[in-house]
């Protein structure tokens, strides 16, 4: 190498150990001699990587959709950190064997490289060539399986005993567990028996292959379905400290494109609204997860607008107090057009709130959009609040109706008023959008999560009993 050549890697060297996303970009064109092109989330992902490096996080959870770089940065990741500290180790596993192996040679190519053994000086093992196990000289490797394949007899991290005074001081980053989307899509669709096998596996098995109590874990997955290894993931960490979860869907509630450049609003629209892809779009790109079959109110199923038609029509909410604690209090509020026997659903109240505050927002509501008629549930809390509604919003008709029914019987036998006469937007608030995702998860052997499904098929049962609405 020419004394400029050495001059150039130095800086090079410098400038990847203060960056992951520099070093991403760098051997990204030193080996395939193009440009890496870089948006907003890299850069954020980037720092999550850094603070896992950091011991700043122990559990980093990545929700994001396919093809926006995730694998390619946790590639970097484990790259980079092995340059630094020859002696880590790492675990990666992946459902699929073709991920597995593609995961493996991208790291070695890295590691193999002129400027990267120039910059860094790691040597792997000659005898080393298998592409699911391989060492560096010093005692640190890589071992890559698929989920079911042999995980036993590698440790992720190492086994050191540190000095707890100074180890935030002098720690070298020791490597961690790499978990990438290791439920198979239609298994995480289906919830069937390798999904749950997958995510036994994790329990049973991964964890363990820890060397450290404080080996993190990173999950890397674009949702499929309810039961994944996200769900049970988070739900295990729950509370835990020193842990971080980014969840990105491909179009912000505001409608702005995660990375136009690669998906612009004309291609998401058309996942979003295309029959085939519908239900993909709202998993795998918006990662809001749910079941393929037996759904009560599929999005694609339901039917929506994007603006109001002309005709009369007055405001109308139907409010389902919470029953038990975990329970939503749930109030859509629509526009109702006799005439046309058509209902738009515009807005929402949806949250776990106490009754006091669900009054002021109640009246506020009211005073926003004019509401001229409610409907509230007399069950449990409900006659309470009816009397309380009518105290503080006398200039609207309320309505206290006990429900004897069974909530699933009730959404069940609405069921086709909701599909046929109700309209919801394409682009709801945010507090309305929550309100319909619980509507689109709904299934017909639940017995929970069903407090906004009820409050439309409430609102179906009384506009057409006490307003004749649908007949």
């Amino acid at each position: 190498m020419t004394v400029d050549e050495i001059k150039r890697l130095k800086v090079a060297r410098v400038k990847c150990d203060k960056s992951l996303l520099f070093f991403t970009r760098y051997f990204f064109k030193v080996l395939k001699n193009q440009k890496f092109i870089c948006n907003w989330h890299h850069k954020d992902l980037c720092e999550a990587f850094e603070r896992v490096g950091n011991y700043k996080t122990h559990f980093l959870n990545i929700n994001q959709p396919p093809r926006t770089s995730k694998t390619e940065l946790a590639v970097n990741f484990v790259a980079k950190s092995l340059g630094e500290n020859p002696c880590g180790n790492y675990l990666y596993i992946t459902a699929s064997d073709d991920l597995r192996s593609e995961f493996s040679v991208k790291i070695r190519d890295i590691v193999t490289s002129r400027d990267y053994k120039a910059m860094y000086g790691l040597e792997l093992k000659k005898d080393q060539n298998a592409k699911n196990l391989w060492r560096t000289s010093q005692g640190g490797g890589l071992k890559t399986a698929t989920i079911f394949g042999q995980i036993t007899g590698f440790g992720a991290g190492q086994m050191i005993e540190h000095n707890q005074e100074l180890e935030d001081y002098i720690r070298e980053f020791e490597g961690c567990i790499i978990l990438d989307d290791i439920n198979k899509i239609g298994d995480a669709e289906a919830a069937n028996v390798n999904n749950t096998k997958a995510i036994n596996r994790i329990f049973d098995t991964i964890l363990s292959r820890k060397n450290s109590p404080d080996t993190p874990l990173v999950n890397i997955q674009q949702r499929a379905g309810m039961e994944d290894a996200t769900s049970a993931l988070l739900e295990h960490y729950e509370g835990k400290p020193k842990v971080e979860s980014i969840v990105l869907p491909i179009i912000s509630p505001d409608g702005v494109p995660m990375w136009e450049w690669k998906f612009p609003l004309s291609e998401i629209e058309s996942l979003k609204t295309g029959k085939r892809t519908a239900h993909v779009f709202e998993t795998q790109y918006m990662q809001n997860p749910m079941p393929l079959e037996g759904l009560v109110f599929s999005k694609t199923e339901l039917k929506h607008y994007e603006n109001f038609p002309n005709g009369k029509y007055f405001i109308y909410a139907c409010a389902d107090t919470a029953d038990e604690g975990d329970d939503n209090f749930a109030m859509p509020i629509m526009r109702v057009y006799p005439e046309l026997q058509k209902v738009y659903v515009f807005d929402a109240i949806f949250d776990k709130h106490n009754l006091t505050i669900q009054e002021g927002q109640v009246c506020g509501k009211v005073k926003e959009h004019k509401i001229s008629n409610m409907k509230i549930e007399s069950n449990s809390s409900g006659a309470y609040f009816i009397r309380r509604c009518r105290e503080l919003i006398p200039d609207v008709e309320i309505y206290g109706q006990y429900s004897k029914a069974n909530k699933m019987a009730r959404i069940l036998s609405y069921s086709g008023i909701v599909k046929y006469h109700f309209r919801f937007p394409k682009n709801p608030n945010p507090t309305l959008e929550a309100f319909m995702n619980q509507v689109y998860r709904l299934l017909k052997t639940s017995k929970k999560e069903d407090d906004a499904p009820d409050s439309l098929a409430a609102s179906a049962q009384h506009l057409e009993g006490y307003f004749h609405l649908f007949e």
